[in-house]
This record gives C-alpha cells, structure tokens and sequence, in this order.
C-alpha cells in the first residue's frame, strides 16, 4: 500500500511540473525589458528613408517600431504624424500620432510644438471639407461689394481733400486786382487816365513811326476751368478725379454723380471706369 501511495504521489508531481513546464514555454515573453527606441534598427531605417525623401517607406519603419513597442515609441508616433501631414497629407492619421506622443511625453520640450502640428492638421482637415457654393458666392459677392463701395468712398474723400488744398493754396480769380499805374484795370478793361499817344522827333521819323499806340499788357490767363463749367460742359478726367467730386464741383452735389455717369454711358461701361484722358459730357 505505502509503495503504491508513494508512486502516485511521484507521478502527480511529475504531472504538476510537466504542466508547468508547458505553461511557460507557451506563455508570451512581453516582459522582456525593450532598449532605446532611437536604437531601434526600424527607428534607424526610417530616419535614413526620411532624409532620402522616401516618406511612404519611412513610415511604414516607424509603424513596425509602433507595433513593436506599443506604447514605447513616442518618437516614432512623432515622426509618423510629420510624414501623414506633409508627405502623405493624412491630418486625421497625423493628428492620431501626434496625440499618442503627448500622452507618453506631455511634458517633452517639443509638446508646446506637436500642439501646434495637431492646430495645423485640423487646419488642413477642414479645407478638405465641402462647402455650400452659393454661400460661399453669396458672401464673394457681398465683400467685393463692400470692398468696391469703401474703394469710392476712399477716392471721393481724396479728391474732396486735394480740391480743399488747390482751394486755400490758391485765390479765387476775382479777387485779383492789378494797380493803375502799371496798365489796365482788369476789373473794367479801361486804360489809366495818365496813357498818352507817344511822339515821335521828326528827324526820327524815317526809323520809327510818327505814334505808336501802347501794347497793353498781356492779361494773366485765368483758370479755364470755370468757363468749362459754364459753357462747352466737356471735362478731360485727371488723376485723382471721381463721379462724386465731379458732381461736387459742377452741381456742387455729389448725389448727381449719376447724372454725369448716365450722359457718358457710350465711353464708361460701368460706374467704376473711369479713366485718365477721359473727355466727359458734363449735363
């Protein structure tokens, strides 16, 4: 009896460590300690594919090193979300990386950077986006309008300010007046009462004429401007001139702009073509 007990208890240990023995060799080796990940020969392989342009097999190295380590490979998520966001133009897959290496090093000198990549691929992200056409039409058009309208408004307080300076830069034709004594009154176009027929010595007569009437002085030439606007209605566009600060100056009301717009709709296609050299019918 006691050697038929000692032989089963012989032959259930054996079966005990058998079994163990089992176990262990079929029990996955995870907890082997993992060296560097910059040493990794993947690691190594993709930076030198990097620097060769080979992107798309540079990133497969770093997914190898990913899969290898999990968790243990923040560079390699680092590296794989650059390439997805410049090479591959991936955002999503690049925001995915960029995240995973902010949650192993969140505190890393580079985190404030791979904050501003993840911006930059979300970025990215939302011009693949559709948008609605005719929204997007709608507001064009409502800001070229605007755009256009602060354009005319800009160039009509420009010209309102040159005619400003040229107005107290220069006086007013009417309040020129020339003294007597150098020649005529231009108020009353009347000689001085002091001119008298100049004689001549009679044996100076062959060499010059008996009287000679006085020239008058040549009138200073006024602005003819004025006389534009009073008579012939024409005006020739120079720089800075506008519909508005034309309609200011012969109306002297800017809102009839439109008036001198309609009278030259044969050479202005549109309100905004206005053009040096320009010969305007002024209504």
């Amino acid at each position: 009896m006691s050697h038929s007990l000692l032989s089963s208890r012989l032959f259930i240990g054996l079966l005990a460590l058998g079994l163990c023995l089992f176990w262990s060799a079929c029990e996955p080796r995870n907890n082997t300690p993992l060296g560097s990940e910059l040493d990794e020969p993947d690691y190594r392989l993709g930076q030198r594919l990097v620097k060769q342009g080979r992107g798309s097999e540079a990133l497969a190295a770093y997914l190898r090193v990913i899969e290898k380590r999990g968790d243990a490979a923040p560079e390699s998520h680092l590296e794989a979300g650059i390439i997805c966001l410049q090479q591959i133009k991936d955002p999503i897959a690049a925001i995915y990386h960029f995240r995973k290496y902010l949650e192993r090093q969140p505190n890393s000198p580079q985190a404030a950077q791979v904050r501003g990549l993840v911006e930059s691929a979300k970025r990215e992200f939302a011009r693949t986006l559709p948008a609605n056409p005719l929204e997007n039409q709608a507001e064009r058009l409502d800001m070229v309008e605007q755009i256009s309208r602060l354009q005319r408004e800009n160039d009509q307080l420009k010209a309102e300010l040159a005619m400003a300076r040229g107005n107290a830069a220069r006086p007013a034709v009417n309040q020129v007046r020339v003294p007597a004594e150098g020649g005529y009154n231009f108020a009353t176009a009347t000689p001085p009462e002091d001119l008298s027929p100049i004689t001549v010595a009679p044996e100076m007569r062959d060499e010059a004429p008996a009287v000679r009437e006085p020239t008058p002085p040549t009138r200073p030439q006024a602005n003819t401007q004025p006389a534009a606007q009073a008579g012939a209605r024409r005006h020739v566009v120079v720089k800075g001139d506008t519909l508005f600060n034309l309609a200011q100056r012969y109306y002297n009301d800017r809102a009839r702009w439109r008036d001198i717009y309609n009278a030259n709709r044969d050479i202005m296609p549109n309100e905004n073509s206005l053009s040096i050299g320009m010969n305007l019918r002024i209504p």
